[in-house]
């Protein structure tokens, strides 16, 4: 009891902290208005375990003039990564996972938002591995790495085949998701810029 005490105690001062960080860093992350929060009920005593005396849940509203809801009910695929994404930024520090997956992270984002996207995840990776699967050429030029994943498919077979690219491999792949079926010298161009930009 004296040990729930102290972690429920710890909870109350460390929610209020938490939740105003993840709300700022969700601005930037094209979820401006959105807020996140974490409740903290008391449960009754009969339901207190090894966890602590309260359940933690999780609420957010990704638009504004929305009401706070459970995360895992309101957050679209999109949404949940970014959110998930603004937790792990903050929590970086103190967290012990080793590798992070992120998929759809980018989805309905571009330009300047795509860019702080791809630069957080670069953060990220400078302390743990970071593992994202991206269609957007902003996200994937400040990788550290480039691996390209290509489907082909048979009569009655299908090949998943994944395949690091070299510096040169990675600028025609960046440029590819930049311009489209036909690559120019621009496009080639604009696609080296960015790469060696996150690499500076």
């Amino acid at each position: 009891l004296q040990a729930a005490g102290k972690l429920s105690q710890l909870r109350k001062k460390t929610a209020k902290q938490l939740s105003d960080k993840i709300t700022d860093a969700m601005q930037g992350l094209s979820l401006q208005g959105g807020k996140f929060d974490i409740s903290l009920e008391t449960l009754p005593e009969s339901r207190w375990n090894a966890q602590g005396c309260e359940q933690v849940e999780f609420l957010v509203s990704a638009n504004p003039g929305q009401p706070l809801k459970p995360l895992n009910k309101v957050a679209s695929g999109g949404e949940l990564s970014r959110i998930s994404l603004a937790i792990q930024v903050i929590t970086a520090q103190a967290a012990r996972i080793p590798t992070l997956v992120f998929d759809e992270v980018d989805v309905g984002i571009g330009g300047r938002v795509a860019e702080i996207v791809g630069l957080q995840l670069r953060g990220l990776g400078q302390h743990r591995q970071v593992m994202c699967v991206t269609h957007l050429p902003q996200v994937a030029a400040l990788g550290h790495h480039h691996l390209q994943v290509s489907k082909q498919t048979g009569k009655d077979t299908t090949v998943t085949e994944i395949k690091q690219l070299d510096n040169t491999q990675r600028i025609d792949e960046v440029a590819r998701m930049l311009g489209g079926i036909e690559i120019t010298e621009q496009t080639l161009s604009h696609a080296k810029e960015m790469i060696e930009r996150a690499q500076a």
